[in-house]
Parts: C-alpha cells; sequence; structure tokens
C-alpha cells in the first residue's frame, strides 16, 4: 500500500504538493488521460526518485511540477506558491531561485561558451559577480578549464557537467534532473550520478530524479513509482536513508 508523504515526516517543511492533479491530451470526443489524480507532496531536503518506465506519466508529472506544461485540474504549488493558472512571466518568477531542471538532452546554447550558458539563468539577477559565480558552478562539476568552450569542443559527459553547473548556479530550492543520464555512457553516466548526489548533500535542496533506472532510484532516500498516469507506490523516506535529511537540516 502507497505510503503518504504526510507520514514521513510531520515537522519537515513542504516545499513541492501536488493535489489532486490531472492532465488530458488530445481532442474532446478523443481524450487521452496522461495523469489521473496524483496526490503528492515533496519536502525540503529529501532525494526522490519518481520511477516507472515509458509512457507511465513520469516525465508529465515533471513537466507539471516545474511549471513546464499545466495541469488539466488541480494544485500544483511550490515553495508554498500556486502555479497552476499562472502564465509565462509568472512561471519564469516562481522558477527563478526556486526550481533547477537538468535535462536529458542538455539544451546547450552551441553559439556561447560554457561559462556563457552557465550565466544564462544569472542575467536578470544584479551584482558583479556573476562571472565568478558561474565560474565556481562551473569549477564544481570539474569543468574550472573548460570555461571558454563551446558545446561543440565538449564530450557528452561535460555537456552534461555543463548543464547541472547551470541548474545549481542560482541555488535552487528544488533540483530536478530528468533522465540525467539517458544520453550518456555507463561509466560517464555514473560519474554524473555521484555528482548530483554529492552537490546534494552539500546543499539543503531537494532532489527529483526521474528515471526508469531501478539502480538509481535506489541511491535516493524516497521511490515514488508511476504506472498508468498515477502512483502506484510511494515508500516514503525509506529506514536508513533519513541522515542525508537531517545532515542537510544541520548544515
Amino acid at each position: 500500500m502507497a505510503r503518504s508523504s504526510d507520514q514521513t515526516s510531520h515537522a519537515a517543511e513542504i516545499v513541492l504538493e501536488a493535489r489532486n492533479v490531472t492532465l488530458t491530451l488530445g481532442a474532446a470526443d478523443a481524450p487521452v488521460e496522461i495523469l489521473k489524480g496524483i496526490d503528492l507532496s515533496i519536502t525540503k531536503g529529501e532525494s526522490v526518485a519518481i520511477l516507472g518506465p515509458s509512457g507511465s506519466g513520469k516525465s508529465s508529472m515533471m513537466a507539471l511540477l516545474t511549471g513546464l506544461e499545466k495541469p488539466t485540474s488541480g494544485e500544483i504549488i511550490v515553495s508554498g506558491t500556486p502555479i497552476a493558472n499562472m502564465d509565462e512571466d509568472g512561471l519564469a518568477r516562481a522558477r527563478r531561485g526556486t526550481i533547477g531542471i537538468i535535462l536529458q538532452a542538455f539544451h546547450l546554447l552551441p553559439t556561447m561558451t560554457a561559462m556563457e550558458n552557465v550565466m544564462v539563468p544569472l542575467e536578470l539577477d544584479s551584482g558583479d559577480d556573476i562571472r565568478d559565480r558561474a565560474q565556481d558552478a562551473l569549477e564544481k562539476v570539474g569543468l574550472g578549464h573548460r570555461l571558454g568552450h563551446y558545446p561543440a569542443q565538449l564530450s557528452g559527459g561535460e555537456q552534461q557537467r555543463v548543464a547541472i553547473a547551470r541548474a545549481i548556479v542560482g541555488q535552487p530550492d528544488i533540483l530536478f534532473a530528468d533522465e540525467p543520464t539517458g544520453n550518456l555512457d555507463g561509466e560517464t553516466g555514473s560519474e554524473i550520478i555521484d555528482i548530483l548526489f554529492e552537490r546534494h548533500r552539500h546543499s539543503a535542496a531537494t532532489l527529483v530524479i526521474i528515471t526508469h533506472d531501478r539502480g538509481l532510484a535506489e541511491r535516493c532516500g524516497r521511490i515514488i513509482t508511476m504506472g498508468d498516469g498515477r502512483i502506484v507506490e510511494d515508500t516514503g523516506i525509506r529506514e536508513g536513508m533519513t541522515e542525508a535529511v537531517a545532515g542537510q537540516d544541520a548544515a
């Protein structure tokens, strides 16, 4: 039986909620139900895997939780702010400093260097330290020596590291990674996952990984399993995995 996230920690701060969320696509006379009444809450500092095969609804759920798509019905609340009915400008403001997203396809701008790609999320920030912050983010993912290189000059693993640096440079409260190793070989993918969990251990951010890989999911403190547009299992914070959250709160 699925265990509600409210059972995991009564005192923890909820940073992400979905309340009876649905998503229906297609024409009115031939609707396709993608998500079917999702209820979910995630607390500060958790590492969460959203696990499921292709077609289970996991990537659609991520798109709704990050504001990239709008639900057909229901509420989505990010750090206390309802986002389901926001316009694009409102969503951009709500995501800024709150949500970081790492996509499987990297989505780096080919005419910009690694440094410039990482600076993009900071372009609305004031201050003289934007370049320093971008450089620091790249150094944290092991690319301090590649600041001036363009995406075409970088390997797949290096491009994914730039994407991670771009996602963490604004120090978001919630970091999403959508199949982060999908375009990488096994060894490189393992290195990327190690970087993600290392950054999670050294921050108070919540980490949400969307994956079909059971082995990767097992590295997270909580596993939410999707099937046919529904949550079919939620482990809650698993025994022996609570230290990560406690350690981050104390940091």
